[in-house]
Order: structure tokens, then sequence, then C-alpha cells
């Protein structure tokens, strides 16, 4: 069993960037797929960014594509959430999950393919 933890978030202005971690214990996350969820007040969590299992494919939600890059650090077992170009509507709780079943990019942003997921670090872009 894996656990997860998120780090990174903070308080930014509009146009700046921020690295999320995910560091993961417990397991190695070389076989998992790994996801970004993010859920603002009163909206729906939304699936930005994922990898497949073995990191071999990578999936953007339009929201944020060309601006996120999701990556993973073998060595640290820790994926990584790079966002650029933050804008306000970005704030959200970001939270990172994982499952060991098989996953396509077709379906990588559904919640309900996760069975790990860490508490969530905050993200607020505002001038």
């Amino acid at each position: 069993q894996v656990q997860l933890v998120e780090s990174g978030g903070g308080l930014v202005q509009p146009g700046s960037s921020l690295r999320l971690s995910c560091a993961a214990s417990g397991d190695s996350l070389y076989y998992y797929a790994i996801a970004w969820f993010r859920q603002a007040p009163g909206k729906e969590r939304e699936g930005v960014a994922c990898l497949t299992n073995k990191g071999l494919h990578t999936y953007y939600s339009d929201s944020v594509k060309g601006r996120f890059t999701i990556s993973r650090d073998s060595g640290e077992n820790t994926v990584y959430l790079r966002m650029d170009n933050l804008k306000p509507e970005d704030t959200a709780v970001y939270s990172c999950s994982a499952t060991q079943y098989p996953i396509d990019t077709m379906t990588c942003l559904q919640a309900y393919n996760y069975d790990y997921w860490g508490q969530g670090t905050q993200v607020t872009v505002s001038a």
C-alpha cells in the first residue's frame, strides 16, 4: 500500500509558476498510474494531469494543456506537477492519486480509477 503526501502549494500572482510534489512511501511508484486532481470551492473535482503506469504516457485536461507538466523522479519516488503561467481560475486544492491497475489515457483523469490519495495542498492565484 502506498502513502502519498503533497507539498509545494502557496499564494502566487497570475503568470507565476509553482511546482507541486507528491512524495510516495510504502511502495515504488513505477508500476502505478499517477494523477493530479484539483477542487475549487463549490466546484466538482477535476483531473488535470496524469502519468500512466510505468510512465509510458502523459495526458492533460484542456484547461491546463501547455501550461502544466507532470513528471516523475524514480530515484526520489516522487511525482511533480510543474504549473506555469498560473491563472486565478487555477486556484484550488490540488491532490495526487495513484493506482496499480492499468489505466490508459482515455480514462486516466477519472477519479474513480484511483485507490490512493494524498491530503492535498492549496494553490491560490491572486493579484
